[in-house]
C-alpha cells in the first residue's frame, strides 16, 4: 500500500544508494568512526541467467574496489541472485568466481541463508567450497529453523565461521519456531554452542536481550574480536552501534547497495508494517517545511 516515492524515502535510510561509488563512500564513512562492513550487492530470486552474471561481476568489482580503496570490509551473497533457483552449478560456479576474486585480496565472502527451500542446497554449496580448499567463506545459521542444530552438527568437521541471525523468512510452523521467546532461547543456546565449539562468531541482532547476553558471554569468555563480532544493519540502531564500539567490541554493519532496492525495502517493511507510518510522517513533516 506505501507508494513507491515513499518506499525510497525509507530505503534511503537502510542501503548506501544504487552505486559502487555510493557503497565505497558509506564503507569509508563507517570504518571512520571504528565500524567494519559486509557490503550486499541487493538482487535476490533472480530467473535471469544474464542478471546471474552480472551480479557476480558487479561482486568481483566490488572487492577491487576495497582493496583498492583499503576499506574494512568483506561480502556478502546471496544464492538466489546468482543462479539458485535456476541450477545449483551455477550458483556454485558463480560463488566460486566470488569467492576466488575475494581470496586474491585477502578478503571473505559470507553466504546469506535465504528461505527454508534453499537451506540444504546452500549449506551443499558451501561445503563443497569448503573440501575444495577454500578457507575465506562463511556461512547463515538461522535460529528459528528447527533444524539448525542438526546442521552445525553436520558442519563440525569444517567448524565454519558462522553470522547467527533469527531469521526473517514466513516459514510454517513445522520447520521454524514462530513465538518470539522460542526463537530467542533458540538462538541463546546457539550461540553459547557456537563459542563451545571454538568457532567464530558474528552476532546478527538488534534484540536488546540477545545482544546484552551476548555482551555478557563474550566478556565472561574473554573473546577475541577476531572470532567475535556485531553485526547490524544500516541505519538501524546506531547509538546500539557506537556502545558496542566504544566498549572495545568489533561492530560490523550490512551494507546493501545496487538496482534492486525496492524489493529490498518492501522486505524490511513487512518485517516491520509500523516502519511505513513513521515514513509518512516523515515525508509530511518535510512536505509542511517546505509549504
Amino acid at each position: 500500500m506505501v507508494p513507491r516515492p515513499l518506499v525510497r524515502h525509507f530505503a534511503d535510510r537502510y542501503m548506501a544508494g544504487e552505486t559502487l561509488a555510493d557503497a565505497v563512500a558509506t564503507v569509508s564513512a563507517l570504518n571512520g568512526i571504528g565500524a567494519a562492513a559486509t557490503v550486499d550487492v541487493l538482487g535476490e530470486f533472480v530467473h535471469d541467467v544474464a542478471q546471474c552474471q552480472a551480479t557476480a561481476d558487479e561482486y568481483v568489482a566490488l572487492l577491487d574496489a576495497i582493496a583498492r580503496e583499503r576499506l574494512d570490509a568483506n561480502v556478502s551473497i546471496k544464492l538466489s541472485a546468482l543462479g539458485a533457483e535456476i541450477d545449483p552449478q551455477l550458483a556454485l560456479d558463480h560463488t566460486r568466481r566470488v569467492v576466488l576474486a575475494a581470496a586474491g585480496h585477502g578478503s571473505r565472502v559470507r553466504i546469506d541463508m535465504e528461505h527454508s527451500g534453499l537451506t540444504d542446497e546452500t549449506l551443499a554449496i558451501y561445503r563443497t567450497l569448503r573440501e575444495e580448499g577454500h578457507d575465506n567463506v562463511g556461512i547463515v545459521l538461522q535460529a528459528y529453523l528447527r533444524r539448525t542444530f542438526g546442521d552445525v552438527r553436520a558442519l563440525a568437521d569444517l567448524a565454519p565461521s558462522v553470522r547467527l541471525v533469527k531469521g526473517i523468512y514466513i516459514e510454517p510452523p513445522d520447520i521454524a519456531y514462530t513465538e518470539p521467546a522460542l526463537v530467542n532461547r533458540n538462538f541463546l543456546a546457539l550461540l553459547r554452542d557456537l563459542v563451545d565449539r571454538g568457532w567464530a562468531v558474528a552476532v546478527a541482532s538488534h534484540d536488546d536481550e540477545l545482544v546484552g547476553e551476548a555482551r555478557r558471554l563474550a566478556d565472561e569468555r574473554h573473546l577475541d574480536p577476531d572470532r567475535f563480532e556485531f553485526q547490524l544493519l544500516l541505519g538501524v540502531k546506531e547509538p546500539l552501534r557506537d556502545e558496542l564500539i566504544a566498549a572495545g567490541h568489533r561492530v560490523r554493519i550490512y551494507v546493501p547497495y545496487g538496482q534492486a532496492w525496492y524489493a529490498y525495502s518492501l522486505r524490511r517493511l513487512k518485517e516491520n508494517p509500523s516502519i511505513a507510518g513513521y515514513v509518512a510522517r516523515d515525508v509530511v513533516r518535510g512536505l509542511a517545511g517546505l509549504r
